[in-house]
């Protein structure tokens, strides 16, 4: 590429991303339908996609890429895609109608207030949503319709097309009315798919043809790291009495409504103590020890400074100099702390709280307080199935109100059984109090049947609870890999040899880890019932293992040659990248409850994206690495060039894949394949940002810079995974 196109690449690059940029963070203030009309429907913005896709076409004829038909194809696709998105806009419709039991219509109204007349009529039969077997979490949303007589049926990734329009389930209300969003995009979407299509046949040529930059890179090199990260320290005190250890396994092993769904009391137990106190243990008791504690012990408990409370003010108006506070000390305040709805709903303002952090830390606290108060007042745990006169199965705690037709010796059971758990604890006689529990057990499999999970499910789960208690692992990896680097680039650095066997235990580690990891994704997979990545817990697990499996095969490229140090710190680096992103994970809430799915993720696509995304971002972290490697120790820079490249192709072509099989999943399930969301919008940069790296860089110079420019461009990562979560917010925002 000539010096004057590089430039014309540069500047429309940096246009293009400054517009992006901006557009996410009005789209914060103003929202996303004021962003889209003053911003990605404005006519300028038409104009620079124009610009690009003459830009591309402009590219094919002045280099004459029909000699090179995977460039032809990659160049080709921008301009079908931008090509599809025009003919979208403006072409194309999108809107809704509601539809009441037995009514026929034959409109809908457009997102810009147009009605639409459709060539057919539908009529609602009824309306239906599908829960999981003995609860009343949502499974799926389905609307029974007939098209002019014939019967279809419209639920959640299962749409009806008719004539050029598609139906996707959208909303209901109490009354039986079903919405449907309406999608009519006559020309656009050939165009798009044809643009998916040719983009998916280009990368795959590049990865075959001998003549591609990347086949041509295929000799593998260094990656290196520099990160310094802290050691938390551990608290101990006098522990406070509970059940013995066996006798509150025991009890773990029942089974609870929690979350919608039935699961181990162990799973509650875990989750109750890691809310209260921030971890998964409690002064070396185990979950189960600490919830049995609470039940059996209250009174003891209830003065235990064991819940974790954050904010200044917060602190000061419990009256408590550090982070934990115990249950008496909200006792003092129960108007500030008493939710005004169950777990989460808005709360009384504390005086002087006005910000958005006060605010939140206040939140917190009080969903801590009302997650006691619900155990003390017999509203938890929900262990006793029944069913009611439908035949409806519910779960009940001791004091809720049960239906009107249960059996006196269920009544009678379910009203006593923890008042008689209570007294042969207070007796000490454990072994009746574990047959107590058996026999709830037991209860549980004959009244509950229908509902429970299988035997593999529960197997699954007590054995996930068990091996993710602590919060060791990221400490012991980032130690481990900091240990590692610092021994690798200091024998590197003086032009020596690495250290073989340091190497080779980093390798053991990153193996045994990546092993465990995928051990754990497993287990939260067969328990949960669906592959859990719809979640920001889950999605760093992932990232984990695939920084995990490519340094592994990075390591068995170069056939494990530790003694080359162009090839050794790989492994360090890798050590510490799944450190980080384990941290990362800690602190996002460390393992979350598993849940139902949501019915609209129910699709094999979001694995297939989020699996993608997180393969490309785990190699844009290393290419990260690399980057300050090849700044730290310049006689190594042109080598880590070498490597960077060679990881680059990988990471952009798989975010440009992951991307499109996002488009294809949101277009299945919603009828609109780009809106413009933060989270899209950010991933485009990315990709943007990423692409300017391949084809500016592509010759042997530039040392400094590329390295400089990959450092920089993980900002843009960043900003795509965490700074749309946590600050600009949107639909694809992990809550």
């Amino acid at each position: 590429m000539k010096k004057g196109e590089k430039i014309g690449v540069e500047l429309l690059s940096v246009v293009l991303v400054a517009v992006l940029a901006a557009g996410t963070i009005v789209e914060k203030y103003h929202g996303n339908e004021f962003a889209t009309t003053h911003i990605y429907g404005a006519w300028w913005f038409f104009l620079l996609m124009a610009l690009v896709g003459i830009f591309a076409i402009y590219a094919i004829v002045k280099q004459r890429l029909w000699h090179t038909p995977y460039r032809l194809m990659l160049y080709g696709s921008v301009v079908l895609m931008l090509a599809g998105g025009a003919l979208t806009a403006e072409t194309g419709s999108h809107g809704s109608l509601t539809l009441q039991p037995g009514v026929p219509i034959n409109t809908y109204t457009t997102d810009k207030g147009n009605t639409v007349e459709l060539p057919f009529s539908l009529t609602l039969e009824r309306f239906e949503v599908e829960s999981y077997p003995g609860t009343h979490t949502p499974m799926d949303f389905v609307s029974r319709l007939s098209v002019d007589g014939t019967p279809v049926v419209v639920s959640m990734n299962n749409i009806l097309r008719r004539d050029g329009y598609r139906f996707y389930q959208e909303d209901y209300d109490e009354a039986g009315n079903s919405t449907l969003s309406v999608a009519h995009d006559p020309w656009g979407i050939g165009f798009t798919y044809a643009g998916y299509l040719l983009m998916g046949l280009g990368i795959v040529l590049l990865l075959l043809s001998p003549q591609s930059r990347f086949r041509q890179l295929m000799k593998p090199t260094a990656v290196v790291l520099l990160l310094l990260v802290g050691i938390a320290a551990a608290t101990a005190g006098n522990t406070p009495k509970t059940l013995p250890k066996a006798t509150a396994d025991k009890m773990g092993r029942m089974y609870v409504l929690y979350k919608g769904r039935v699961c181990p009391l162990q799973t509650l137990a875990k989750d109750f103590t890691t809310k209260l106190y921030g971890k998964a243990s409690y002064k070396g008791l185990s979950p189960e020890q600490v919830f049995s504690g609470w039940v059996f012990y209250f009174s003891e408990w209830e003065r235990e400074p064991m819940i974790k409370v954050k904010g200044d003010d917060v602190r000061k108006l419990l009256g408590v100099d550090g982070a934990y506070a115990c249950y008496d000390d909200f006792l003092q305040h129960p108007d500030v702390f008493q939710q005004r709805q169950p777990m989460g709903g808005n709360m009384g303002a504390m005086p002087g709280a006005n910000s958005t952090m006060q605010s939140k830390n206040l939140r917190a606290a009080g969903e801590k307080y009302s997650l006691v108060q619900m155990l003390s007042g017999g509203k938890m745990p929900k262990l006793f199935p029944v069913a009611d006169s439908t035949g409806a199965l519910g779960w009940y705690a001791q004091n809720d109100d049960l239906p009107f037709n249960t059996p006196d010796d269920d009544y009678f059971f379910i009203r006593k059984q923890l008042s008689y758990c209570q007294e042969l604890v207070v007796s000490g006689d454990y072994k009746n109090l574990e047959s107590v529990f058996e026999k709830t057990l037991k209860y549980q499999q004959k009244k509950g049947a229908q509902a429970l999970p299988s035997v593999s499910q529960y197997q699954a789960e007590r054995l996930y609870n068990k091996l993710t208690t602590g919060r060791w692992l990221p400490m012991v990896l980032l130690f481990l890999g900091l240990l590692s680097f610092v021994v690798t680039v200091f024998r590197s650095g003086r032009g020596g040899k690495g250290s073989q066997w340091v190497e080779w235990s980093a390798f053991v580690v990153v193996l045994v880890v990546t092993l465990f990891l995928i051990l754990i994704f497993a287990l939260r997979w067969i328990a949960g019932g669906h592959i859990p990545m719809a979640g920001g817990f889950d999605s760093m697990n992932l990232m984990s293992i695939a920084i995990g499996v490519t340094v592994v095969a990075m390591a068995a490229i170069t056939k494990f040659n530790f003694r080359n140090t162009k090839t050794g710190a790989i492994v360090p680096s890798g050590l510490l990248a799944i450190g980080f992103c384990q941290l990362v994970a800690m602190m996002s809430g460390s393992n979350p409850p598993m849940t139902h799915l949501m019915p609209v993720l129910s699709s094999p696509l979001l694995t297939l994206h989020v699996t993608v995304i997180m393969i490309s971002y785990a190699l844009f972290f290393i290419v990260m690495l690399n980057g300050i490697g090849g700044l730290l120790m310049p006689h190594r820079a042109k080598e880590a060039k070498r490597t960077g490249l060679l990881m680059l192709y990988p990471a952009v072509m798989l975010l440009a894949i992951g991307i499109v099989i996002g488009a294809l999943w949101a277009n299945i399930s919603w009828g609109n394949y780009w809106s413009w969301d933060p989270k899209e919008v950010w991933a485009l940069i990315t990709l943007i940002i990423y692409l300017n790296a391949l084809l500016l860089f592509r010759d042997g110079s530039r040392l400094r810079g590329f390295h400089l420019f990959c450092v920089l461009a993980f900002f843009s990562v960043i900003v795509t995974y965490f700074g749309v979560n946590f600050l600009l917010g949107g639909i694809h925002a992990y809550n």
